[in-house]
């Protein structure tokens, strides 16, 4: 009951989440965004590892929730628009993926050959993005965000499975 339950949340949270992420205005979006990156990339911020996305713009889509940022590093800083002329590089994947991406729970190489995550454009820079995220410490992120991230990664991980086993079981009659 309880594992039909969390397949049943991992499979359709994303399509409850679409809405309410839809409707939140882009400067909150935006706030969030930076304040969340700048936290989660603090030390290489200030060892000056973005620069290679100085002036160039990266995309990032979450798919199944329909929302889109773009991230350059301009004047020493991130930046977040909700709109460019061209990205230099997109990477786009579902929410669930995504997450269990960030909490090294699925490896990004994966994915992409499964093409559940999408690198579309310059794929030097997609390559050093990559690298970058890779290289993030997760003990150094703030205890409650890295608890949050854990603990969905584990709650979408057993989701799906359960949604393996479900497919192994209906394909085994």
């Amino acid at each position: 009951m309880i594992a039909q339950l969390r397949k049943h949340m991992v499979q359709h949270g994303p399509a409850l989440l679409r809405i309410p992420a839809k409707l939140t205005p882009f400067p909150i979006q935006k706030k969030m965004m930076l304040e969340g990156l700048t936290t989660v990339f603090k030390e290489a911020l200030e060892d000056g590892d973005f620069e290679f996305l100085d002036e160039r713009w990266l995309k990032v889509e979450v798919r199944d929730l329909g929302l889109h940022w773009y991230i350059s590093y301009q004047d020493d800083k991130l930046v977040v628009s909700d709109q460019v002329e061209l990205e230099d590089v997109s990477f786009s994947g579902e929410c669930n993926d995504l997450v269990l991406i960030a909490a090294r729970k699925e490896d990004p190489d994966t994915l992409f050959f499964q093409r559940r995550l999408r690198i579309e454009g310059d794929t030097e820079l997609g390559l050093e993005v990559k690298n970058l995220m890779d290289s993030i410490d997760l003990d150094s992120l703030p205890a409650p965000l890295k608890y949050i991230l854990q603990q969905s990664a584990d709650f979408i991980q057993k989701g799906m499975q359960d949604a393996d086993v479900d497919k192994e079981v209906i394909n085994a009659h």
